[in-house]
């Protein structure tokens, strides 16, 4: 239960955690090359603005040359700086590609649901009277026909076959697995 909110938590707070994420990252970096790096002789990055600034451009991973680390523990500290833009900079891409695809699947779900609907309103009882009279059928209502058995085929199928599904994000199984593989959830 506490996994279901703290997923849709992070889902819906995505770019605003990210953001937080990335001023820390920025703040605590800053300092720590401030702190490691002012004192030293050949250092050029001698006050805490400088600092700041060679945060923000590390971790937007621009990387200007102007201010950059000289002692060991300065560089230490801008690898997990730069690894920590990276970081941030694909999931971003991650979660906007990953909305991208959703909404292009649930647009296209959307047209394909269609045959569905029509497959409701003519049941299998109108299909074999149709059957019966198939030399009353003109070539069009005949295709019509064929076109219906085989989305009512594939809908049948398709029911039958689905044995479980997450109920968190609607991943389908066909042998029951004890974690879904998209989200984590345990599924009972």
């Amino acid at each position: 239960m506490r996994s279901d909110r703290l997923y849709t938590f992070l889902k819906t707070n995505f770019f605003a955690i990210q953001a937080i994420l990335a001023s820390l990252i920025i703040i605590f970096g800053g300092i720590g090359e401030y702190l490691a790096e002012h004192e030293q002789r050949g250092a050029n990055i001698t006050n805490l603005g400088d600092a700041f600034w060679w945060a923000v451009v590390t971790i937007t991973t621009v990387g200007y040359g102007d201010y950059y680390p000289v002692t060991l523990a300065g560089r230490l500290i801008a690898v997990l700086v730069m690894f920590s833009g990276i970081g941030i900079v694909l999931s971003l891409v991650g979660m906007l590609s990953q909305r991208r695809l959703q909404h292009i699947e649930s647009r296209l779900k959307s047209k394909t649901e269609v045959q569905p609907r029509l497959l409701g309103d003519e049941t299998k009882t109108d299909i074999k009277n149709k059957i019966e009279g198939i030399e009353l059928l003109t070539d069009g209502d005949f295709d019509t026909l064929i076109i219906m058995m085989k989305s009512l085929r594939r809908t049948l199928l398709e029911e039958s076959k689905i044995l479980y599904k997450c109920s968190r994000c609607g991943n389908v199984y066909y042998s029951k697995p004890k974690f879904c593989s998209n989200c984590g959830l345990e599924l009972i």
